[in-house]
C-alpha cells in the first residue's frame, strides 16, 4: 500500500499542473480524500477595485481546493476535469490572505460534486460560496509524485 501523500506532495503538483498556484503563493494547509484547506496570500497583483480579492482568482482558488481533495484520494493520479462551478459572492473577502474550504459532496462514479467555503483566513464569516461538478478522467499510467 502506498503511503498518502505529503501536504509538500500535494501542493507540489497543484503548482506544476496549474502554475498560477505557483505565481499566486498558494498553499495546502490540510488535504484528506474528504476535505482540503488551501490558502491564498495576500497578493497586491490579485486585488480589485475596493481593496478586495478580485472574483477570478477567488475561482481559482475554489477550484485548485477540489483538486486538492481529488488528489489526496488518489495518491497524486488525479486527471478529473472541472465540469460546472456555480458561484455565489456573499460578501467581499478583503485583501487576504483567504482559505477556501473543499469538501467533497459526492466521489463514486464518473461525476464527482464539491462545495467549497471561501473565507477571509482568520475568521468564519463565508464570503463565497461555490458548488462544482467535475468529471472523473483516467488516471495516467504512473504516479505523479
Amino acid at each position: 500500500m502506498t503511503p498518502p501523500l505529503s501536504l509538500a506532495e500535494i501542493e507540489a503538483i497543484i503548482h506544476r499542473g496549474v502554475p498560477l498556484a505557483a505565481a499566486w503563493g498558494v498553499r495546502v494547509l490540510s488535504a484528506s480524500a474528504e476535505e482540503a484547506v488551501l490558502e491564498l496570500p495576500h497578493n497586491p497583483a490579485l486585488l480589485r477595485p475596493g481593496n478586495t480579492v478580485s472574483g477570478p482568482a477567488i475561482m481559482g482558488l475554489a477550484d485548485m481546493a477540489m483538486w486538492a481533495v481529488l488528489l489526496a484520494g488518489s495518491e497524486g493520479r488525479d486527471e478529473s476535469l472541472t465540469a460546472n462551478m456555480h458561484v455565489n459572492f456573499l460578501r467581499p473577502c478583503g485583501p487576504g490572505p483567504i482559505s477556501a474550504t473543499a469538501r467533497l459532496i459526492k466521489g463514486q462514479g464518473r461525476s464527482i460534486f464539491g462545495e467549497i467555503l471561501v473565507r477571509p483566513l482568520e475568521t468564519k464569516d463565508v464570503s463565497v460560496h461555490v458548488t462544482t461538478s467535475w468529471v472523473r478522467g483516467r488516471p495516467p499510467d504512473g504516479p505523479a509524485r
